[in-house]
């Protein structure tokens, strides 16, 4: 009943289902990729946009800023956000 002292505990472990969901139902919408490199692609952008939204980082900001678009915001690595999110963090205990 760990729940009860920690109310922040989801009650759940379906957030790694929740995450590729996107992407399930838009493999079975467009019958998958034609190839390996469209499957690496793929999912190297969902992953991209999955972890610039749980980060609170608009996803097209950082994707102009990596492709070097003119006038893109400057963003920090997702690396770097990631760590310092990681330091900034209680532990669960």
């Amino acid at each position: 009943m760990r729940v009860l002292d920690h109310p922040e505990t989801p009650l759940h472990t379906n957030g790694v289902e929740n995450d590729i969901r996107e992407n399930v139902i838009r493999r079975k919408i467009s019958f998958g990729t034609r190839s390996e490199a469209g499957r690496a692609a793929r999912d190297a952008y969902a992953g991209g946009k999955k972890t610039c939204q749980k980060l609170g980082l608009p996803f097209w900001d950082y994707l102009r800023n990596r492709l070097g678009v003119a006038g893109a915001p400057d963003v920090p690595r997702l690396a770097d956000l990631i760590r310092q999110r990681a330091a900034t963090q209680q532990p669960d205990i």
